[in-house]
């Protein structure tokens, strides 16, 4: 085992919000609360602790416990659950969208930090509890998002007819895609346990919720992952007030808007937005149904349906049914640290991003906004492919480039032969220098002139530069299709490992090591990405 490790900023896989996030730019200090060390979280505690109700913990462990009372899970995760009833104990909390048999692999690395987080703070603040939750995105209704994983080159997919949230979508036709993918796996030991994994979860259990459960409690029930489908009346009834602030007021919308005008107007900071608000940001939610609320010409209606309501009506009809009205992405956050006594989020770059539009917003329903925490990133490298890095000369650094990037500073590295005209692009240059001078002197008319034929000398040596690259290419073929093979392995489709492959792939490989050695080296509070060698 050996690691490595490079700065988020040098993958050039990271948006420039997210690394001046990691370098704690004072620019973004407005849109976030308390930064991720582990000194910070004692304000965290104190913050929730004062504002999470002991009757908000009686709620959560009991439909905990109801959600876990078919599972078969560990003692640690029971323990944990019972541990929520305490006012001392706090979650650390990941969530993801129910992608068949867990997606790409940051699904895991997720879950990972999740677990290691908490750990590290028991050790800090061992008079607390910390307990890893894994928020299954339930109520989402992407089916073309998660309906398929990746499987050494190949897309597993999973074709059927959607609507409504996939988490109620019912099983059926997955005997297909386990049929299909027992072809791929082999016949290894670590191959029939990843068909009966998946067999169980998905041919087994009658719905996608059920089967994602199923399968993230079998992956992480040793290390007491608490696995929530907040989908659930009970604990949408404590969100009753905040629906209908959104409803009457909608207080989201003004604020997170408010906030993207503050994050538009930083100074030579481009950032983008990632998620733009509704001026309701709820669904209506009922069998084979997820559409959006609106409100128009005086009343509420739910877009493609005949569904309508007045004012009084709408409010009596939420707080008789308040499972029916969902939150979207704008407001699921929200909902999030409302049922559960949550100290800190752990997320992708994209999420982070669109939590950092959020901070006004919760300041203004006095709900604490909880520490952002950018999750693990790893690089898996076999033994073989890290000596093949070695033997063609690969920096690690250098294997994040882009394909034509790459290419061309290792052909240029390995030449024999200086294919850099840098230093006779500045000559020239220089040259040039004494013409305009000269011109000035004489006929400032021939500055144009002078210009132009600068232009022209400068695009003549890049076009020999790259005539002189493009035959090295060629002449250095070889080493050339070796490198990028290499790295198509560790950069499939161009991207990176985690964005695109499944565990499977690796799970064949390593077995049941594979999630214990994530555990031993991932380490969440260290910002930066990860290079692991098994």
């Amino acid at each position: 085992m050996q690691l490595k490790y490079i700065p988020f900023s040098k993958t050039g896989y990271f948006s420039s919000l997210i690394c001046n996030y990691l370098d704690e730019n004072p620019q973004l200090k407005p849109f976030y609360n308390h930064f991720p060390n582990l000194d910070n979280f004692k304000f965290q505690i104190e913050e929730k602790q004062v504002s999470f109700q002991l009757e908000s913990r009686t709620v959560l462990v009991e439909r905990l416990k109801k959600q876990y009372q078919n599972i078969d899970t560990s003692k640690l995760t029971l323990q944990n659950i019972e541990r929520l009833q305490l006012e001392n104990t706090f979650t650390i909390t990941t969530g993801h969208q129910l992608n068949l048999f867990t997606g790409p692999l940051y699904f895991l690395y997720k879950i990972v930090s999740t677990i290691n987080l908490t750990n590290d703070l028991k050790q800090k603040y061992p008079e607390s509890n910390f307990v890893p939750i894994y928020w299954m995105a339930t109520e989402d209704h992407d089916f073309e998002e998660i309906n398929y994983f990746n499987f050494k080159g190949k897309k597993v997919h999973w074709n059927k007819a959607s609507s409504g949230a996939v988490g109620e979508l019912s099983t059926e036709g997955l005997e297909d895609v386990f049929n299909l993918l027992s072809k791929e796996l082999g016949t290894t030991k670590n191959a029939n346990y990843l068909k009966t994994l998946f067999e169980n979860a998905y041919v087994k259990n009658q719905n996608l919720a059920d089967a994602t459960c199923f399968l993230a409690n079998e992956l992480f029930k040793d290390y007491g992952l608490v696995i929530i489908d907040a989908n659930d009346k009970d604990l949408k009834k404590q969100f009753i007030p905040f629906i209908e602030d959104e409803l009457l007021n909608q207080t989201s919308f003004n604020n997170v808007s408010e906030t993207i005008q503050k994050i538009n107007e930083l100074p030579n900071q481009p950032y983008g937005i990632q998620v733009n608000p509704r001026e309701i940001n709820l669904f209506y939610l009922k069998e084979n149904l997820r559409e959006r609320i609106v409100f128009e010409d005086g009343v509420y209606k739910v877009l493609n349906t005949d569904i309508v309501w007045s004012k009084r009506d709408i409010l009596s009809h939420l707080y008789e049914m308040p499972e029916r009205f969902s939150p979207n992405v704008i407001m699921r956050p929200l909902y999030q640290e409302v049922i559960l006594p949550n100290l800190c989020y752990i997320g992708g770059g994209g999420e982070i991003a669109y939590w950092f539009q959020l901070k006004q917003f919760f300041n203004k329903v006095n709900v604490p906004f909880p520490v952002l925490l950018l999750r693990n990133s790893v690089l898996i490298q076999s033994e073989s492919q890290s000596k093949k890095l070695q033997k063609l000369n690969i920096l690690d650094k250098d294997v994040f480039l882009k394909r034509d990037a790459f290419i061309n500073k290792k052909v240029r590295d390995i030449s024999n032969i200086d294919i850099d005209f840098s230093e006779q692009k500045d000559y020239l240059v220089q040259q040039f220098q004494s013409l305009y001078k000269l011109a000035e002197q004489t006929d400032e008319s021939f500055i144009g002139a002078v210009k132009a034929q600068e232009v022209k000398q400068l695009k003549g040596l890049d076009n020999l530069e790259k005539r002189l690259l493009k035959a090295q290419k060629r002449k250095l073929s070889d080493q050339v299709l070796r490198m990028t093979e290499l790295q198509n392995e560790l950069f499939p489709n161009q991207s990176l490992q985690e964005r695109n492959t499944n565990f499977s792939e690796f799970y064949l490989e390593y077995g049941n090591q594979l999630i214990p050695k994530l555990i031993e080296n991932l380490e969440p509070l260290k910002s930066e990405f990860i290079i692991i060698r098994l």
